[in-house]
């Protein structure tokens, strides 16, 4: 990349903000902004299974431009999955259509530990020549790379698949905590190589998504869980990119996950944002948090919900706008459109 463009990709609105600068307009993307709301997409994706898709480089790139070219955003997700690293080392896993992720053997003792193995660079090729094709493709628009969080890894490794009370994953964690440490190790390990390797093909930032760990109190966040996303972070902080950490119903322990070494923090739609600021302070740097269903209100409730919550983000050292959460499938495109086209128009607000 040359020197212009560099500069040009650094000035962005989305980096300045994640930097906690005044941007020249209110940045926006979306979580899922690349997926079933896109007709584009579910073209392309037609006969290839989930985790088969996440290994195409062309496919990649297509889905993961399909956004930025119909909605305008300010920035663009990486198209992959979080299970995507476990499977570059061989675990049986696969994405069951309505459900999942579904692991064949889950963890249930130590001695299952040793097939997860450091991530390799060769492990994930097809996946890293598709962040640095994207790189070229986006130019000015900053390549967002993710992974999953290691208690989010852990608890499908654990279950088997998703669970609506993680019953498996807390009494493991609970009853046998040295078991439990090695294995969120070892995720930490393989989430924060996957990350890397992102971002030495070209991503801007990196967001850490840990899905489940609002099930979990304050303490055993900081017990069991925060020690190992701390791991993550640090590993890419020589890295100089943007940090976020988001998850879903962390309300309680926003701080806790700041604290882990997130440079921005995702907040979802359950905390208002001037809230979220106050439980974090001032100097923080915060994502969010459009209700995804307020996206099947009329536009002028949307919007007016939005005109809300960039006010809110005022109280922030900087702010992005997003959803709460990801993209809802049945979702109208031309409404995210909309969206951004509004949250553009509307004037930076000095800090409250």
């Amino acid at each position: 990349m040359s020197l212009e463009a560099s500069a040009r990709l650094s000035s962005s609105a989305f980096l300045t903000a994640c930097r906690g600068e005044r941007p020249d307009h209110v940045p926006v993307w979306f979580m899922r902004q690349a997926g079933r709301s896109l007709p584009e997409y579910l073209k392309i994706r037609e006969g290839t299974n989930m985790l088969d898709s996440c290994f195409q480089t062309e496919m990649v790139v297509e889905i993961t431009l399909q956004p930025v070219r119909r909605h305008q955003v300010d920035a663009a997700i990486f198209f992959s999955d979080i299970v995507v690293p476990l499977k570059a080392i061989g675990v049986d896993l696969d994405i069951v259509p309505g459900t999942g992720p579904v692991v064949a053997e889950p963890i249930r003792s130590a001695a299952q530990l040793d097939q997860l193995r450091d991530l390799e660079s060769d492990d994930v090729a097809s996946v890293l020549a598709a962040v640095s094709a994207l790189t070229d493709e986006l130019g000015p628009t900053p390549l967002i790379g993710f992974a999953g969080a290691p208690f989010t890894l852990a608890s499908y490794l654990v279950e088997g698949g998703p669970s609506k009370d993680h019953r498996r994953t807390k009494q493991l964690m609970y009853s046998d905590p040295e078991l439990w440490h090695a294995l969120l190790g070892r995720m930490a390990r393989i989430a924060g190589q996957f990350l890397r390797l992102q971002v030495e093909a070209g991503a801007s930032a990196v967001q850490l998504f840990d899905s489940w760990a609002g099930t979990l109190s304050r303490a055993d966040y900081l017990t069991y869980v925060q020690p190992h996303s701390a791991a993550v972070l640090d590993s890419v902080a020589d890295l100089g990119v943007p940090r976020i950490h988001f998850g879903v119903g962390t309300g309680e322990i926003l701080g806790a996950m700041s604290d882990a070494g997130a440079d921005v923090v995702g907040v979802d739609w359950r905390v208002p944002l001037d809230e979220a600021v106050r439980r974090l302070g001032p100097d923080a740097i915060v994502q969010g948090n459009l209700d995804p269903t307020t996206l099947f209100a009329p536009t002028e409730v949307v919007h007016a919900r939005a005109a809300e919550i960039i006010a809110q983000g005022a109280a922030a050292r900087g702010h992005i706008f997003n959803l709460g959460h990801g993209v809802l499938p049945a979702t109208d495109p031309d409404t995210l459109t909309r969206l951004v086209d509004f949250v553009h128009q509307q004037p930076v607000p000095a800090r409250s």
